[in-house]
């Protein structure tokens, strides 16, 4: 993929029609064609460990670092999403425009809850996205995890069978897989305590455009008498239907 951007065709819904009379000339349904444009990012993560190092850990630096700089790469491709998804247009009802998302924002009267949650579900159901498992995801700060975690309805074993309380953790529920996001040097979710953002969406709503895949590479630089452990993509993200994003926003503090 050269350049530095890519654009994508989104294809809009269609509708069928009623074919009302013999041989009548058939009705297109004029499926709408719009473009969407990724713009891509250079990104790489880079680390050098000298030939010494081996006489002065216990531990193999070179796998260790490998480890380190896909840590690094996934959490940048995490944060094009999260980004691009933050920059999006968000209305608070449902005009079926598929260029919008919508918002809910409790910010100024409640923590996260579950009411949130079943209101993003209403949306996704209202626009017709996919269900069923890892089709729709809910992306959330470790906070907002443990309110959720307080909420009976969620730990109850007898409507919750995978035992949120066992594990810590709300992995599936009310037809979402949930993701926690921790505290990230790249950024993670947006917001203040006071004006926290979690964001729900269905896996076809965001794609993502790659220049080049990701890939780790190790080099031998004799001038530092050091590996280069590096690892590196490009890419960018693009909405394919930003009417399957929903943004939430709630207030920690309370």
């Amino acid at each position: 993929m050269i350049g530095a951007t890519h654009q994508v065709q989104v294809m809009g819904k269609g509708k069928a029609n009623e074919k009302v009379a013999l041989q009548a000339d058939v009705v297109l349904m004029n499926v709408k064609h719009i473009p969407k444009v990724a713009t891509l990012k250079n990104l790489f993560a880079p680390e050098m460990t000298d030939v010494f190092s081996k006489l002065l850990v216990d531990f193999d630096e070179q796998q260790e670092l490998v480890e380190k700089v896909a840590g690094a790469l996934g959490r940048g491709e995490d944060q094009i999403i999260i980004d691009y998804a933050s920059g999006g247009n968000f209305l608070s009802s449902n005009d079926k425009d598929l260029s919008t998302g919508r918002i809910f924002d409790d910010s100024a009267t409640t923590n996260f809850t579950l009411e949130l949650i079943r209101q993003a579900k209403t949306h996704l159901d209202q626009v017709g996205a996919p269900k069923g498992k890892d089709n729709r995801t809910i992306l959330l700060d470790a906070v907002a995890m443990q309110q959720l975690l307080r909420d009976p309805i969620v730990t109850d074993i007898d409507r919750n069978r995978m035992k949120p309380l066992v594990d810590g953790d709300v992995d599936h529920f009310m037809g979402f897989t949930f993701v926690t996001i921790e505290d990230r040097e790249e950024g993670g979710l947006p917001g203040l305590p006071a004006d926290k953002v979690a964001f729900a969406y269905h896996k076809m709503s965001i794609g993502i455009a790659y220049g080049f895949a990701l890939k780790t590479e190790i080099n031998y630089i004799p001038l530092k008498t050091s590996w280069l452990v590096n690892g590196l993509f490009r890419a960018g993200a693009v909405d394919r239907q930003a009417q399957g994003i929903v943004k939430m926003q709630y207030n920690e503090t309370i």
